[in-house]
This record gives C-alpha cells, structure tokens and sequence, in this order.
C-alpha cells in the first residue's frame, strides 16, 4: 500500500474489533466476464465508535479540511489523541466502508441541537427570561461555557476597567494583553491615569505567563462576572430620569431639577448629563448634522419651534439651526417664522418635542453622534 494513502490502523486488541487483514495483490489478469461483474459490498467493519471517530478525523485532515477539534471539551480531545496515537495502517475497504458509514449518517440528520448547555442558553437567549438565563448559567459553571475570554472580551469597556480595578496590577495585565486592540484602548480611556500607566508597564511582565495561568485568570474573572446580581433596569437613574424629563414640559422640567438641586446636587448632576432640551440643541449637536434633522423633522415643526423660541437659550438654538441648514430653506423659514405671530405655548413645546424626538431617533440609529456634555465642559 502506498504510504501516503494509508491511514491509521487501530492495533489489534480486543477494544478495537477484528480487522480484515490487507489482502496481497494479484497481477494475473482478470477473465473477461469478471470485468462486467460489480464488486461486491464491503463487509461491515467491527470497529469501536472512537476507532471510527479516529479514521473520519485522519481522513479529512488528510484531505485539508479544517476541523474546529480545539472546541470539543478537553477530554474528548485528549481521547481521540490517545485514539490516534494507537492506530496504524488501515486497508481501503475498512476506510470506504468508515467513511461510507459516516456520509450516510450525515445524510439521515434531520436536525441537530446545540452542543451541551452552553450551546443551548446561546440559542435561547433573548428568548427565555434574564433571570432564568443567568440562574442556568450559574448553576452550570464557568467552565460549562468555553473559552472565558470570549466572554470577558463582549464586556463594555467600562465594566472591563472595573474589574481591572478590582484585580492586581499583574492580573489587570494579562486582561489588557487579552483584548483586541480597540477594545484594550478603549478599556485603558476608561481608567484614572495613574492606574493605567501602571498596568501598561506591567504588560512587559506578562512575557513569561504560561497559557495555564492566563486560563486560571480568566476563569476567575468570568466567574466574578456571574456573580453579579442581576439589575432590574439597563439605564442609570440619572439616565432614566433625563429621559422622563426631556419629555416633559418646560415649566414642570425646572420644578423638577430646581428640587433636586436642593435635596440632591450629585443626582441632579448625573441627571443633567442626560437632559436633553431644544435649547441644547446647538450645544450637543455638530454643525454638519443639522441636515439630517431638518430632513427628518416636518418643516411646520420647524417654523413653529423658531417661532416660539423667546429666552437666549432657545433663540442660539433656533439660531444654530437656521444658520446651518441651506441657505434657501432658512429664507424660508424666516419667512413662515415672521407671518406666523405669536405661537401658544402647547404648541411651541410639542414642536420643540417633535425636533427632540426626531434627534434621538437619529442618535439611537447611529445616524448622528450627541456631543457629550463633559466634553462641552471642558472645551
């Protein structure tokens, strides 16, 4: 046989069954009738599952497929190494007649589920409940789910400066020598100064790490990941509450932010950075997206907005907006803003609205970026 397309031959023994032996080859040619003859099937192999499993793998390897072995589970990949490293030569009945086996099991496959828990909670997240989710996923273990830094590398940035935090400066190390690029740097914008400058020089300690230890830690950092408690709400309260209050009226909005002021200066602060208004238009917006708005927003929401527009706020805002749209839809507008007179409040505060609304709408499709208020701050 020739030694380039033999494969492995399982070692007799009794675990690996009875193997037809490799029939010598006759030269003598054939009688003409026997030429027409169809050779007759191939006798089934008594091979062990492992012994089959050993010979489709050696097969396709040999053929250049790529085989994602490095995801089974340790152990089944240590099993069919030691299978592998058992084997010797196999004639080409037994190898048509594995392979034959196993193109017809993959024929009969109807539907196939995921592999293990992990598989499973993958294809039924969003579907069943978050508590439910994490609560099978706690109770299955870090382990169950893979490599740890698949997982820990989907973490936010933030949330990934807080766990660094929270580590040794060596192990912070190793989580920023895990991370894409773009997400490492990311991760380092979220950290004070002096803690990033440590942990970036600690990254050249990290050179003789083994793979066992940098498993260790992730499995470490994973597991404090799931043992957080679960939270009822995806925003901040200053979030939260910036968005009720963008929404309402003017008058009730400074009550509001005039009594926490009073009672709460630093939720008041965090709910401020969420406040968005008309009269912050010009402030949170970049020039050059001013057309996508008036694209978006009802030209008559427009005028009346303008129209209504009184303090200095709202007026450098209706301003902004005039002065960075085109030059003949602003004519326009002046125009409609100086026949309409005095606009009532209701409707000057649901034309404002409808401009608001219209914009987050573009912010939430990425469409247009807010300019954040720490950043109008500093500047």
């Amino acid at each position: 046989m020739d030694e380039d397309m033999a494969l492995a031959l399982p070692m007799m023994g009794d675990d690996f069954g009875n193997f037809p032996a490799l029939a010598p080859v006759d030269d003598s040619p054939a009688p003409l009738g026997a030429a027409m003859e169809m050779p007759a099937a191939a006798p089934p192999v008594n091979l062990s599952g492992k012994a089959k499993a050993a010979i489709v793998v050696r097969l396709l390897l040999n053929e250049g497929a790529d085989i994602p072995i490095e995801d089974l589970p340790d152990d089944l990949q240590i099993e069919l190494t030691q299978q592998m490293g058992q084997m010797n030569l196999v004639d080409r009945d037994t190898l048509h007649a594995v392979a034959g086996e196993f193109a017809d099991r993959l024929d009969n496959i109807g539907l196939s589920f995921p592999n293990g828990l992990a598989g499973a909670l993958n294809a039924m997240e969003g579907k069943i409940s978050r508590y439910t989710h994490s609560r099978l996923r706690k109770e299955a273990g870090v382990r169950q789910f893979g490599d740890p830094w698949e997982r820990l590398r989907k973490l936010a940035p933030e949330d990934l400066a807080e766990l660094a935090q929270a580590e040794s400066i060596e192990v912070a190390a190793v989580l920023l020598s895990k991370l894409d690029t773009a997400k490492a740097a990311a991760m380092l914008g979220e950290l004070p100064g002096p803690i990033a400058r440590k942990i970036t020089f600690a990254v050249r300690q990290t050179e003789s790490v083994t793979p066992e230890t940098v498993d260790r830690i992730g499995l470490s950092l994973a597991a404090q990941v799931d043992a957080r408690p679960e939270v009822a709400f995806d925003e901040t309260p200053g979030e939260r509450m910036g968005a009720i209050l963008t929404q309402s009226p003017a008058e009730k909005r400074e009550e509001v932010m005039s009594a926490l002021d009073a009672e709460d200066q630093e939720f008041a602060t965090d709910v401020r950075k969420s406040l968005f208004t008309y009269s912050l238009i010009g402030k949170r917006i970049s020039p050059v997206d001013v057309p996508k708005i008036t694209r978006v927003v009802p030209q008559p929401d427009l005028v009346t907005a303008i129209a209504y527009s009184s303090d200095d706020e709202d007026v450098a805002a209706s301003e902004f907006l005039l002065s960075n749209m085109s030059s003949r839809m602003a004519a326009t507008i002046r125009e409609e803003v100086a026949e309409a007179g005095k606009v009532k409040r209701k409707n000057g505060e649901m034309a404002m609205s409808s401009i608001v609304n219209n914009l987050r709408d573009l912010v939430v499709a990425g469409d247009v970026e807010l300019i954040s208020s720490d950043e109008d701050d500093e500047e």
